[in-house]
């Protein structure tokens, strides 16, 4: 039977260089719940396939997906796009262009978080200010990321024991299987966390990958990578959940001094107890 869902990430050429989640965690940083969920003020965006099951534009719909994840937080209605503006957006990362299927070659997430940033999503209304890479070897460093930042952002190369045969039905779990295959990259986000694994928005449904997996295929050397993105609203609400423990002004520093947009102050930590990591 074949998968009825599309990948749509470009083969990776080389692992993204960027600033690191760890490098802003002071020696008092706190460890996140041992569960949380960002999901149900998303639900109606999180159900969006938003054309991946047609189109290889995985990295276009999380993005939609990720943006309905922190709208629907902050104000309870989360942003929903059409399909003129995923396909917009495909076109503008991708070079998609709907009058010649050929062009339907995917994206690569680290083309599309640069766009994110400099540009914005739908432009300008939904920019982020920046984004950081996540050890996906460290099961506590990734629920934190989702705890403070509410969310996560994969960019895997899938094994086929995930796909074929159809393992990604509602509430599937993605736990360690075979060999990454380069066929079936893809682009999936993560807005909610346990104690054995993070939870998995993709193809407009709701699953799971476990800390275990996620080590083996979330990873440089399988061809994986791992980030959070942060909004200025987000920074914000993660403020208060670990006002002294993050340095969340050199974060924002280091975010503005490479082009990033930040609106809002953060608490003042006059006092932060330890020191950034080296």
């Amino acid at each position: 039977m074949s998968f009825p869902f599309k990948f749509g990430r470009r083969r990776m050429i080389a692992p993204k260089t960027c600033m690191r989640f760890k490098d802003y965690q002071q020696l008092s940083f706190p460890e996140a719940p041992s569960s949380g969920d960002y999901r149900p003020n998303a639900a109606s965006a999180l159900s969006q396939m938003y054309g991946n099951d047609q189109l290889g534009d995985c990295v276009i719909a999380w993005m939609a997906h990720a943006i309905g994840v922190f709208t629907g937080n902050a104000t309870g209605t989360p942003v929903i796009f059409d399909s003129a503006d995923i396909i917009k957006e495909y076109g503008a990362i991708g070079g998609y262009d709907p009058n010649d299927p050929s062009t339907d070659q995917g994206c690569d997430e680290n083309t599309a978080l640069d766009y994110w940033v400099s540009t914005g999503f739908i432009e300008p209304q939904h920019k982020i200010s920046g984004f950081l890479s996540i050890d996906a070897t460290n099961a506590k460093e990734c629920a934190s990321a989702i705890w403070l930042f509410e969310n996560l952002m994969f960019g895997v190369a899938l094994p086929d024991e995930w796909t074929h045969p159809i393992a990604a039905a509602p509430g599937f779990v993605w736990d360690v299987a075979g060999d990454p295959d380069m066929d079936q990259n893809h682009c999936f986000g993560s807005a909610s966390w346990d104690e054995t694994g993070v939870g998995v928005e993709t193809w407009a449904m709701n699953g799971k990958i476990t800390y275990t997996a996620m080590a083996k295929y979330a990873v440089a050397t399988a061809g994986g990578q791992l980030f959070t993105v942060i909004t200025p609203e987000v920074i914000s609400r993660a403020t208060q959940r670990a006002p002294n423990g993050f340095d969340f002004n050199q974060l924002m520093t280091d975010f503005v001094g490479m082009g990033g947009t930040v609106t809002v102050a953060a608490q003042q930590n006059p006092q932060l107890i330890g020191k950034k990591a080296s």
